[in-house]
């Protein structure tokens, strides 16, 4: 059955104003007048409804194409997202390249969720790129965290963890890039949707990074358009 079944407007529309809500830090009204300006009158609550829906699943198809590009040294650390008026903890790891490995939304931070996440990252690719060095700040949650995993086998026993400070600058500089997008925002309603809009704003980031591109027969915006639309059989570029 086709993905976009009963719904109103082509695929192309729908893949792109997510794409674009995702991509460029706007508002769900100004991208309705963005849209009513190109002679498409959507709602701002369908656009809500529509990267509800389609930017996990973007995130999950593409997962195959980004993991695979990632490095063997990581660093990991936390952010701070609003949901409910409430602080909540985005947990973020990028390779020494600055490309995303994995990240997990937690309304707690403590070796649980770190090690949560750690799990989640580790247990999404394969034995033999998972990572030689882990280093991550001073927070006391990790290093337990990560001790666990490796007495439980899920982490290589030889994989060493390190806290030095100015090696998690490239993920604390990515944490703010991400942040212009979240901003708009203004915070999330409820844990699940602010899960789900981040998924689409991290795989966007990866596009940003070129991550992608190593699938892509252009190196570009038109790349971008082609890959997100051939996991949904849409081809109309």
């Amino acid at each position: 059955m086709s993905d976009f079944k009963w719904r109103h407007y082509q695929s192309s529309v729908i893949l792109g104003c997510v794409r674009w809500y995702c991509k460029y830090g706007i508002s769900y009204r100004e991208l309705e007048e963005m849209m009513l300006e190109r002679g498409f009158e959507v709602d701002h609550t369908t656009l809500y409804r529509w990267v509800q829906h389609y930017a996990p699943e973007i995130e999950k198809r593409l997962r195959w194409y980004y993991k695979p590009t990632i490095g063997l040294s990581w660093r990991v650390d936390e952010t701070y997202v609003k949901v409910k008026g409430k602080w909540t903890y985005l947990y973020r790891a990028v390779d020494k390249q600055g490309n995303t490995i994995d990240f997990y939304l937690s309304p707690t931070r403590n070796t649980k969720s770190a090690k949560r996440f750690l799990s989640k990252a580790l247990k999404s690719i394969k034995p033999w790129v998972h990572p030689k060095t882990i280093n991550t700040d001073k927070a006391p949650t990790f290093g337990p965290a990560i001790a666990e995993l490796q007495e439980e086998g899920k982490c290589p026993k030889n994989t060493v963890h390190r806290q030095v400070k100015y090696l998690n600058n490239i993920v604390e500089a990515d944490h703010g890039k991400l942040k212009r997008l979240i901003n708009p925002v203004r915070g999330f309603k409820s844990m699940k949707t602010a899960y789900a809009t981040i998924k689409g704003f991290e795989i966007m980031r990866m596009f940003k990074k070129g991550q992608m591109y190593a699938w892509t027969r252009e190196q570009d915006l038109l790349g971008e358009i082609r890959l997100i639309e051939r996991q949904f059989y849409t081809y109309t570029v």
